[in-house]
């Protein structure tokens, strides 16, 4: 079982990326692949999943986002291919308040999720997430408000993802929309 690989972003496809590392290029599927920039080296934390005709590589950017996604597949009826998007379009704290307070709307706007699958989530998991926090959960937000502040200028949602991974997060929001304007500029 590996723990992490650290190697360069060779390749980004629109779920995985690609990592090498001495020479082999490892295909890790990933939550959100265009979080990495190609010829970057990176620490991956990686799952593997070895089934009778598949091997599969699992990447995360933080082992915060691994420890969910290994309690996420824990709970029956939900494999990894569901876990990636939850983590994806969900922040770790968002995802951990709504098994605590048995939100089942917020975990059925996840893809594949639907009541059944959402109860059984609340039933396995409630309780066992406090211990998983992340400082991504912050620039999650602030990514979420530059993104409405840009929609508001006009901007589209491709235009917008390309040019948020670019941005230094830990600046404020007014400094983020002027490099983001920039950045549409160029």
């Amino acid at each position: 079982m590996y723990s992490y690989i650290i190697g360069k972003v060779t390749e980004i496809e629109s779920n995985a990326i690609i990592l090498e590392n001495n020479g082999i290029g490892y295909f890790i599927n990933t939550p959100n692949p265009f979080a990495f920039e190609e010829n970057k080296d990176y620490k991956v934390y990686i799952y593997q999943q070895i089934k009778e005709d598949e091997h599969s590589l699992f990447g995360f950017k933080t082992k915060e986002e691994k420890d969910l996604f290994l309690k996420l597949i824990s709970v029956k009826g939900l494999g990894p291919k569901m876990a990636l998007p939850i983590i994806a379009t969900g922040s770790i704290a968002g995802i951990s308040d709504a098994i605590n307070r048995e939100n089942i709307l917020y975990l059925k706007k996840f893809p594949k999720i639907g009541e059944k699958l959402a109860k059984q989530m609340i039933l396995d998991l409630k309780g066992k997430l406090n211990n998983i926090t992340s400082n991504n959960d912050e620039i999650k937000e602030t990514s979420e408000e530059l993104k409405e502040a840009l929609i508001g200028l006009g901007y589209k949602d491709k235009e917008i993802k390309n040019v948020i991974l670019k941005i230094d997060q830990s600046l404020s929001i007014e400094e983020q929309v002027k490099e983001a304007l920039k950045l549409f500029l160029k």
